[in-house]
């Protein structure tokens, strides 16, 4: 099971949060039909979406990271929301990041987005996702978060995010990035410990004294046949006709779960009438 874990830790001047998204990972090379280089690329980002959405203040609210490589050869788009669906595609990516940039934009369901954006420095999400803090947040973040996929299936996925909060002492800094130390190889940690086990051998004592909250994230597309009439009907009545004539249907595609609404003449003629 997916699972987060958010609890404040040494004296209450750093949160912490622990990922297991390896459940996450494998419903997306199910749905994607990932190479195994595609779903470790995916699977970091999934997993920092994750970890943004649980941080999400509104019930409204929602978020989407978005990366583009420097070459063109790749892009990744992955979004969550604030009930913990988590969705997201690759397209390319089979030779791995080659620079390019990052951009997230996240909506406290008030619309008023923020929008930040960095360039990708790494290929590593953990390096790339601390400098987008650091540009864009002004937020000190420490990330460790990855994914290992063998044969098509993911072993162990998720990660450990500490971020100090304003005033934290200099004692407090040094215990938190000695303790990240840690997980420099974060999937071998979950794949040994999991989340809960990391809680426990990592931070038991300091969780416990300030209470931890879990949620279970899970990978959930929130399109639906509704939505997508919406966007059918936008493009007017001739233009659809048009694409009847040509094509015999009109066809449209989600990447977030690889899936096709396709429209008939039949379909489209209920549409308006409705």
């Amino acid at each position: 099971m997916n699972k987060l874990y958010k609890c404040l830790v040494y004296d209450k001047q750093v949160s912490l949060s622990v990922l297991e998204t390896t459940e996450l990972v494998n419903a997306a090379i199910k749905i994607h039909g990932l190479d195994d280089q595609s779903a470790e690329i995916l699977g970091g980002l999934l997993t920092a979406a994750a970890y943004m959405a649980g941080c999400l203040k509104s019930e409204r609210g929602a978020v989407s990271l978005t990366v583009k490589s420097g070459d063109g050869s790749a892009t990744v788009s992955v979004s969550g929301d604030a009930k913990g669906h988590i969705r997201g595609y690759i397209d390319g990516g089979k030779g791995g990041l080659k620079g390019g940039t990052l951009t997230v934009i996240k909506d406290d369901g008030f619309y008023r987005p923020f929008v930040g954006a960095c360039e990708l420095k790494a290929p590593d999400v953990s390096e790339n996702l601390m400098q987008y803090f650091h540009i864009s947040e002004q937020i000190p973040t420490a990330v460790a978060i990855g994914a290992e996929v063998e044969g098509g299936v993911c072993r162990a996925a998720g990660g450990v995010i500490m971020q100090l909060l304003p005033g934290t002492s200099q004692e407090n800094m040094d215990r938190a990035e000695e303790r990240m130390q840690a997980f420099v190889n974060p999937a071998e940690v979950i794949k040994k410990y999991g989340a809960e086990g990391i809680m426990r051998e990592y931070f038991g004592g300091e969780a416990e004294q300030t209470g931890v909250y879990l949620t279970f994230p899970e990978y959930k597309c929130n399109c639906s046949r509704a939505k997508i009439n919406g966007v059918v009907i936008s493009l007017g009545r001739k233009e659809l006709q048009n694409i009847i004539d040509e094509e015999g249907s009109v066809k449209v595609h989600c990447h977030y779960c690889n899936r096709d609404y396709v429209y008939t003449q039949k379909d489209i003629d209920g549409l308006f009438k409705a």
